[in-house]
């Protein structure tokens, strides 16, 4: 018998028994999902970091080719510039003839790289500064050419002194000009590249900020999981512990109790304190009733026992409701009577059957009667009701009672093993905790499930939800734990 009352929400109440099956699942492996959720966050961080990693690597690559890229053009710029001036040089220093026209096709393919590399700089050209100085280049460079092709062809007409006089006088000056343009353009690579450089060496320190973030962040989580995780097992265990403390407590007073009304009837029988057939009677019932008290005690201490371990196992078949309210007013009916309860049975006509283990839920309907006799207070009123809701495809079997009720601080405790609210305990309201949460594991076990809605003062109505028969397949259910 159970010594609380439990309420479940109007929305808990239709709740189906695969959710409730769920909510278990995740209660019972917390654990297992806490770890698994810190495994996937040290992933998802591994991953940034990763991620992040190869962004810096690309980085670092792209500044690598366009530097090379840049000085690799920058070098050929001066090497063809450099062979356009060394070709007309040679022109100069030489009186033969065909040296002089070859010198001078020499300087002339040679102009050519360099035009065509100053065009290809000023297309890739981005910055302001490096169009100013490619055009710049582009000038000097044209302005060079036009005193070489006059020096070119002073050479090739004859007249070396004059051609001297010209490169003197010209080309040198504007071929000093193109030497500096050109080293412009190489200190703007070097800090394009060395801006790249710092650009690289930022993203390189984020990176290793970021690496290092992510390791103590990974860390301080896993810790704080795993304290977590220790610290509710510890809560879970001592809460458990205390309630079987409490359980035995429980079991002791529940057992010595009838135990000495039947030792005191026993002795006083055989000391023949007992007189007459009428004293014999009483006293007779007196035992008959706690042997009945200790039997169903014991009986709920191994059913409860057999549903921990899986061990029990429920035939299921096409019921009808009627039968089981019957068998069960039946088994309570010295027990009704005792206490002086009116009871009220409202059992619709017509009901369909339901697949169940009928023995199982007699003991599930009957622990919910007797929890309600049991917490009946003063008004010993007590309804037993069985519908079919409109539109609907399940039976509902309701105890109602007009007893004591539940307080909504003792709401959270719903169906828990063991448990005893303070008020009950202080009401001496005998019981071992396990009434309830039987019933509530044997209407799931067979595929429903019980609901509870309850007020202070004013009484309770316990709900088993069972799916209406579709089928008269025998089928096997191993209780849910």
């Amino acid at each position: 018998m159970s010594h609380n009352r439990n309420f479940v929400s109007t929305k808990a109440a239709g709740a189906p028994h695969g959710t409730h099956a769920i909510w278990h699942a995740l209660s019972r492996y917390s654990s297992l999902l806490l770890m698994l959720l810190v495994c996937g966050v040290s992933a998802g961080l591994g991953l940034f970091v990763m991620r992040d990693s190869r962004i810096a690597d690309a980085e670092t690559q792209k500044m690598y080719e366009g530097s090379v890229l840049g000085f690799r053009r920058i070098g050929e710029l001066q090497y063809e510039a450099q062979e356009t001036r060394r070709s007309t040089l040679y022109a100069l220093t030489t009186n033969d003839s065909n040296l002089q026209v070859e010198y001078a096709d020499q300087s002339r393919r040679a102009d050519r790289q360099v035009s065509d590399g100053i065009s290809e700089y000023l297309k890739h050209a981005r910055i302001p500064r490096e169009v100013e100085v490619g055009k710049r280049l582009r000038d000097d460079w044209s302005a060079y050419l036009k005193i070489r092709d006059e020096v070119l062809a002073s050479i090739l007409e004859g007249s070396t002194r004059e051609a001297v006089e010209l490169d003197i006088t010209g080309g040198v000056p504007s071929f000093d000009r193109v030497r500096q343009d050109l080293e412009v353009i190489k200190r703007l690579y070097d800090e394009q590249a060395a801006h790249q450089l710092a650009i690289v060496d930022e993203s390189s320190r984020r990176s290793v900020t970021r690496l290092i973030a992510v390791i103590t962040l990974t860390v301080l989580f896993a810790s704080v999981s795993i304290w977590a995780i220790q610290r509710s097992r510890m809560i879970v265990a001592m809460q458990l512990a205390r309630l079987q403390m409490d359980f035995v407590a429980s079991i002791s007073h529940e057992l010595r109790t009838p135990l000495s009304v039947i030792r005191s009837a026993a002795e006083n029988i055989t000391d023949g304190v007992i007189e007459g057939t009428e004293q014999l009677t009483r006293y007779g019932g007196m035992i008959r009733s706690q042997t009945r008290q200790i039997t169903e005690l014991v009986n709920q201490i191994l059913l409860f026992a057999s549903t921990r371990d899986g061990r029990n196992r429920y035939v299921l078949r096409p019921v009808q409701v009627p039968q089981i309210i019957e068998i069960v007013l039946e088994n309570t009916s010295e027990l009704v009577q005792e206490e002086g309860i009116v009871l009220e049975t409202r059992i619709d006509s017509g009901l369909p059957n339901v697949v169940v283990d009928a023995s199982a839920l007699a003991q599930c309907l009957q622990n919910l009667l007797i929890n309600a006799i049991k917490y009946s207070g003063n008004n010993k009123w007590i309804a037993i009701s069985a519908s079919v809701p409109h539109g609907q495809d399940e039976i509902l079997i309701s105890v109602k009672d007009s007893g004591i009720g539940i307080a909504s601080s003792e709401l959270k405790r719903i169906f828990e093993p063991f448990y005893r609210s303070p008020s009950v305990c202080a009401a001496q309201i005998h019981g071992t905790g396990l009434g309830l949460p039987l019933a509530k594991r044997i209407a799931e076990a067979m595929g429903g499930s019980l609901s509870v809605s309850s007020e202070l003062g004013r009484g309770s109505v316990f709900t088993i939800h069972l799916p209406v028969a579709k089928t008269s397949e025998v089928r096997t259910a191993v209780g849910h734990l």
